[in-house]
């Protein structure tokens, strides 16, 4: 199998009309080895290219940068990894502001904001895309705290269904035995 840089060399010296590139031709091994020694180089270069830039990288470079975080984002997915890693990395010594706090908060791995409530000091954090406590909670959790400016005060706000929600849904008990509902598959069913 002739590989990308062996016929890479194969055409370039073909314009020459000078030699047998065949594969018996004189030389025609020797453009062998030269085609996947430079294929080897070649393919090592795109991984350490890809694993060298946050937005590529796939599996060591994000690992090598995990490990730069006191704590490893709680992400599981690839693209959440890169987004909870470009995230942590903004923080600096302004990133006390509200909107850099909010841009920086994906660092746990997951979607979260904060938001600041009618009482002087406290913070509170949402979960807007989950219900309930999200996966890796306690993990979460940590990793926030570490990001918020620790002379504040902290609540987490976890969503569940409200008694107001299913009136506004016209929910009946029957509705939601109907749907073979547990107790707690109904809490999150917002």
């Amino acid at each position: 199998m002739v590989g990308q840089y062996e016929k890479f060399l194969r055409d370039l010296l073909a314009a020459l009309d000078v030699y047998d590139l065949s594969e018996a031709g004189v030389g025609g091994s020797e453009l062998h080895a030269l085609g996947v020694g430079l294929d080897t180089v070649g393919e090592r270069l795109e991984y350490i290219e890809r694993e060298a830039l946050t937005a590529t990288a796939e599996g060591e470079g994000l690992t090598r940068r995990e490990s730069l975080f006191t704590r490893r984002p709680a992400a599981l997915s690839t693209a959440l990894r890169r987004s909870a890693i470009a995230a942590l990395l903004q923080i600096d010594g302004d990133s006390l502001t509200l909107d850099a706090i909010n841009r920086t908060i994906s660092g746990c791995g997951i979607l979260a904001r904060v938001q600041e409530t009618d009482t002087v000091g406290l913070l509170r954090v949402v979960f807007p895309d989950t219900a309930g406590e999200p996966d890796q909670y306690d993990r979460i959790r940590k990793i926030i705290l570490d990001i918020l400016p620790c002379h504040l005060e902290t609540e987490f706000y976890l969503r569940y269904m409200t008694w107001t929600e299913c009136e506004e849904q016209n929910q009946t008990w029957a509705a939601v035995e109907a749907a073979g509902h547990t107790w707690q598959s109904f809490q999150l069913a917002v």
